[in-house]
């Protein structure tokens, strides 16, 4: 059974992620706030970007995927902005960025064997 995980932008500007094996009918069902809690507490809520799968399956896991993305990577996918989604995915901690910083340069610094 086909499956869809899509990415509806709320009326307070949110993005709400979900999977579903009728697309049509979920995002109706989520206009007539019948959809989630967090989607009836905001409507209306706009489809802004879809992906379909063969398996509902695959779909449920690229949501959970998606659900943990920052609101930058989710827009740069809802955009098209894909070459833009790796670098969004590292780590923007200070401590990290310096750590991971660090060990670029020394691998740059190494010589050659």
């Amino acid at each position: 059974m086909k499956g869809y995980m899509y990415i509806l932008e709320c009326s307070n500007g949110q993005y709400y992620v979900g999977s579903t094996n009728n697309l049509k009918a979920r995002i109706a069902e989520h206009q007539r706030g019948e959809g989630a809690n967090f989607t009836t507490k905001h409507l209306p809520v706009k489809l802004v970007y879809f992906e379909e799968f063969k398996k509902v399956g695959r779909a449920f896991n690229r949501e959970k995927q998606v659900q943990g993305w920052s609101r930058k990577k989710k827009e740069s996918l809802i955009y098209g902005a894909k070459d833009d989604l790796h670098g969004l995915a590292e780590c923007q901690n200070e401590t990290h960025f310096k750590i991971s910083m660090a060990k670029k340069n020394k691998k740059l610094d190494t010589p050659d064997s």
